[in-house]
């Protein structure tokens, strides 16, 4: 596959996990920021590969072959980002971009040894699962902070959000993965939280408290 067919293959993966059914033309083009136009030229291409299925107007869904090659590019990408934080000692909001360019690199027995070299981890610096070398995921049970209520208790396990500026905001607010979070309270009039971090008292908005995920403790 090409780096473009990649990306599309890659793309089809994560909408499919958020919705129901086939995903849409018009969610791909949003979600690479191209053209509906182009989006149905390359769906053409990954469906003669037999890595997808389309109809037109029907939308897309992954063969098994399509799922576990995306899953493969998933698995690079995930295990690249582990590498740049834990080895490399980047910030987890700069290893994103780093890790859309290392995930094309061809070689499985590099990958493998990558994840043996890294301990075979289960979940990126970011919370999300790392797909083992058959596309097997371990799932952890996981609840947006905006779920819980008041006097609940979490542990940060994950961002649905994992832009550079959230990232930024976390680090600012010091939440990390591993935190405990305590709901103190929860406004009604605009559902945002004052919660506990550690030992401090923040007050974060409904957005945010929608993009971080907890374990219930």
């Amino acid at each position: 596959m090409t780096f473009s067919e990649e990306n599309y293959l890659k793309t089809i993966y994560h909408l499919a996990t958020i919705s129901e059914g086939e995903v849409s033309t018009n969610a791909i083009a949003e979600k690479m920021e191209t053209k509906a136009s182009s989006v149905t030229d390359m769906l053409k291409k990954l469906s003669e590969k037999e890595l997808i299925v389309y109809q037109k107007y029907k939308g897309v869904s992954l063969t098994d072959t399509g799922k576990l090659s995306a899953k493969m590019i998933v698995r690079k990408h995930r295990l690249w980002e582990v590498f740049l934080v834990d080895k490399l000692h980047f910030p987890w909001d700069e290893v994103h971009d780093i890790a859309e360019q290392l995930e094309h690199i061809k070689s499985e027995k590099l990958i493998n040894k990558l994840d043996d070299f890294l301990g075979n981890p289960t979940e990126d610096p970011h919370g999300d699962s790392i797909p083992d070398a058959n596309g097997k995921i371990i799932k952890v049970e996981k609840f947006l902070l905006s779920e819980l209520n008041e006097n609940q208790l979490g542990i940060c396990v994950g961002v649905k959000d994992s832009s550079a500026e959230f990232l930024k905001y976390l680090d600012k607010n010091q939440i990390t993965l591993g935190c405990k979070i305590g709901v103190l309270a929860k406004e009604e009039f605009d559902l945002s939280l004052k919660i506990k971090v550690e030992d401090n008292t923040v007050t974060v908005s409904n957005s945010i408290a929608n993009n971080l995920y907890v374990k219930i403790v």
